[in-house]
């Protein structure tokens, strides 16, 4: 199968297999704040990716390109609705682009739609620094994402086997690039211990692509005679990767993304530590199934319900939403509490002005 009959592949079964409530978000509670002393028109959302400065914590994560018209049309959109409404956005896989030219407008249309937006590269962990280097001038890129999808290779079909060397791949693209690295998961959570290894190199983010959002696993599954139905359940809930990052690596941004699908959602990873909140499949469905301005319409809503969260606690700006009080409870807590993560410290914390 041709890379981007895959892609359209990927597209369908993404739509089918659909996100369900496994991220981990329902667990976490935040404590009402009687004075909040603040009004939504203080309300800051600017945030920081390392030194990149966003308008938004909210983006468009990646999700496609590389398969043909279609992909185009997609691209072209969410580039649209991304410069429309401030908001950064990620493409997809750009590795179909680097190895067949023709590929190279389902990418280069989003910087053509997009002059002054923030937009994300991306690229898997086999990709060398200078295929990193291409992919950034692609799309004239203000950072790249560098994506981890052992999982998902495993139960591809023609999947990628062979997974030594991938940090050191990754040394030598945040040593060559001139944008912001940012390492992202695709829907199976990072650990601490991956963490600190790529602190350890330099990476200027880390999105942990936490279980619960679209599910890789299942969708390759669905193009496998013999189903690995065992890791259709495999991963670390969002929430629970995004509590035991903010608690175990200092000097590296936190970008939480995986089965977001509301402000609620975004102000929970936030809160937890997150700089930011990415948005794919959920976008996604909007946009393929209720249209364009649809689309519109629900990231202005997004960010309005964001402001209206943090005006009840009392947040003025993303740096006190981290430091909102939370309470955590059921898996989350317990996955926390057998990782030795203190999940006291969240509850006790309190915003300071």
């Amino acid at each position: 199968m041709s890379r981007a009959k895959r892609k359209i592949d990927h597209i369908q079964h993404a739509l089918k297999t659909g996100q369900l409530r496994e991220n981990g978000f329902d667990d976490i509670m935040f404590l009402h704040q009687s004075l909040p002393d603040t009004a939504v028109h203080h309300i800051d959302l600017n945030s920081k990716i390392g030194e990149l400065v966003l308008s938004s914590p909210i983006f468009i994560n990646a999700m496609t390109g590389g398969g043909g018209d279609e992909t185009v049309k997609i691209n072209e959109a969410l580039a649209s609705a991304a410069a429309e409404c401030g908001i950064p956005l990620a493409v997809g896989s750009q590795m179909s682009a680097i190895r067949d030219e023709s590929e190279r407008p389902s990418y280069e249309i989003v910087r053509k739609v997009n002059q002054k937006g923030i937009l994300f590269a991306n690229l898997g962990s086999e990709a060398t620094a200078d295929q990193a280097k291409a992919a950034i001038e692609m799309i004239e890129a203000n950072a790249i994402q560098i994506h981890l999808n052992v999982v998902q290779e495993l139960v591809m079909p023609e999947g990628d086997r062979n997974f030594k060397g991938a940090l050191e791949r990754i040394s030598d693209i945040v040593e060559a690039a001139e944008v912001p690295v940012i390492v992202k998961e695709v829907g199976f959570g990072m650990n601490r211990e991956a963490a600190k290894s790529l602190q350890e190199i330099g990476v200027a983010a880390i999105d942990v692509g936490g279980f619960g959002g679209t599910n890789f696993a299942k969708i390759e599954n669905e193009r496998r005679n013999r189903l690995l139905s065992y890791f259709n359940d495999w991963g670390i809930p969002t929430a629970v990767s995004i509590a035991e990052l903010s608690q175990s690596v200092k000097d590296v941004s936190i970008l939480g993304s995986g089965g977001i699908q509301n402000a609620m959602d975004a102000a929970k990873a936030i809160a937890l530590g997150a700089s930011g909140a990415g948005m794919a499949g959920f976008f996604l469905k909007i946009l393929i199934e209720e249209g364009y301005d649809a689309l519109i319409s629900e990231i202005k809503s997004l960010v309005d319900d964001l402001k209206m969260i943090m005006t009840a606690l009392g947040a003025n700006d993303i740096r006190q939403l981290q430091s909102a009080p939370l309470i955590l409870s059921g898996q989350t807590h317990h996955i926390l509490n057998e990782r030795n993560i203190h999940t006291k410290s969240f509850s006790n914390r309190m915003i300071q002005k």
